[in-house]
């Protein structure tokens, strides 16, 4: 019984959910780690690979590192994951970074 309660705790670490309300405000789980922040973008490393914020006035309202989770306030133009999958490289900054 105490292992099934156990793997109920580590499955739900690593499920990855985005709840955004109008844009202003988002909930993030999944969070292992939040590599850089400042007032326009945020760059973490989630369950399903590195997720990018950008925007206008951000700021990390609430972070919960145990749980995974992580509370962003501001104005929010792009949610988008680095990915590798099929030889295309990162735009940006974030090519410039990763070469």
């Amino acid at each position: 019984m105490n292992y099934e309660s156990n793997l109920n705790s580590s499955q739900r670490e690593q499920e990855h959910r985005i709840k955004m309300v109008n844009r202003r405000s988002l909930e993030i789980s999944g969070v292992k780690e939040v590599d850089s922040f400042d007032n326009e973008e945020f760059l973490m490393q989630t369950s399903m690979g590195y997720l990018v914020i950008r925007g206008e006035n951000l700021h990390m309202k609430n972070l919960d590192v145990e749980q995974g989770i992580v509370s962003i306030k501001g104005r929010i133009y792009e949610i988008s994951y680095i990915d590798d999958h099929q030889g295309e490289k990162a735009k940006g900054f974030f090519s410039k970074l990763f070469k």
